[in-house]
């Protein structure tokens, strides 16, 4: 089973792109799953707090995703990287930086491609 680490851009750009995330997963990997960092989450509970439209489906990435405690100040981005890292996971990202960062480890990244479904990019 492959494990998804998502970002918080990433998250919002598939559901701004309004295709079935589950869907796409399932048509890139097979058998997934979901992991959040709880900062990531925390960030997406704030954009959904300041901006209700549109619905974040919090619900459901709640429901779906195993939750990953931080316990720590680093910046999200650091934390997502080592993690994936040291657990061989996909890093869901639009964040153009983000992804910058995990090429240069060589980890596999999921986004949204032209607003229509997602694709995986593996190495430049």
């Amino acid at each position: 089973m492959q494990q998804i680490l998502i970002d918080a851009c990433g998250w919002v750009a598939c559901i701004n792109a309004s295709f079935n995330i589950d869907v796409e997963c399932s048509r890139l990997l097979g058998s997934y799953r979901w992991l959040v960092l709880e900062n990531v989450l925390n960030e997406l509970e704030n954009i959904q707090t300041q901006n209700p439209k549109p619905n974040l489906l919090l619900g459901l990435l709640k429901q779906q995703a195993l939750i990953v405690a931080t316990s720590d100040n680093r910046h999200t981005d650091d934390i997502l990287i080592e993690y994936a890292h040291q657990h061989n996971t996909y890093v869901l990202t639009v964040d153009v930086e983000l992804k910058r960062r995990l090429f240069e480890l060589n980890i596999p990244l999921l986004e949204v491609h032209q607003s229509k479904k997602l694709v995986l990019i593996v190495s430049l």
